[in-house]
């Protein structure tokens, strides 16, 4: 079955659609929904949770663009607002203090991905929300303020500490700076 009919399968309320679309689907999104959870039972469940919310709002894709970026965003949008206290994970701050650093990148690309997910899990979640956004999901500190209800200075904030974070964290799996 092609993606299309899927699709028309899944607005019909066909189940064996719906299967087939959370079988092609769910691997992949499991991973984006890992990158934003803390846990593979809480990724369980916002992947289940958003598979919902997919199959109940497919009747609104209109066709236009990447089918599978519009279940990226709802997978996403579904992890960040899985934990209702995340604006008290937020530091407003300044750049003013914020090192720019870098590491070994061909360290990393040797890491498993299972490492490296586990050392974003890491990371407050805070960070790690605004990491996954600018970094991996590719949206601007001016959509991440508007996704998250913060300013666009603490998205560039809470990035920057993020990655100064990263950098502590790999140096524990013995990745350092260049």
């Amino acid at each position: 079955m092609d993606e299309r009919e899927l699709i028309k399968g899944c607005v019909k309320n066909d189940v064996h659609s719906q299967q087939a679309l959370y079988e092609h689907f769910a691997p992949k999104m499991m991973g984006v929904s890992m990158r934003y959870c803390t846990s593979k039972m809480e990724a369980e469940d916002v992947l289940q949770d958003a598979f919902i919310k997919i199959f109940d709002k497919i009747k609104t894709f209109k066709g236009e663009g990447s089918f599978e970026g519009w279940i990226r965003k709802i997978v996403v949008f579904t992890a960040l607002k899985s934990n209702d206290k995340r604006v008290s994970k937020f530091e407003p701050g300044s750049l003013e203090n914020v090192q720019e650093q870098s590491f070994d990148a061909k360290a990393i690309s040797n890491m498993e991905t299972a490492n490296l997910l586990s050392i974003l899990q890491e990371l407050p979640e805070g960070y790690r929300a605004v990491f996954n956004l600018y970094a991996i999901e590719g949206y601007s500190h001016k959509e991440i303020g508007k996704i998250l209800d913060i300013s666009d200075v603490t998205s560039r904030t809470q990035y920057s500490r993020a990655k100064q974070h990263l950098i502590k964290l790999l140096a524990q799996y013995g990745i350092q700076r260049i």
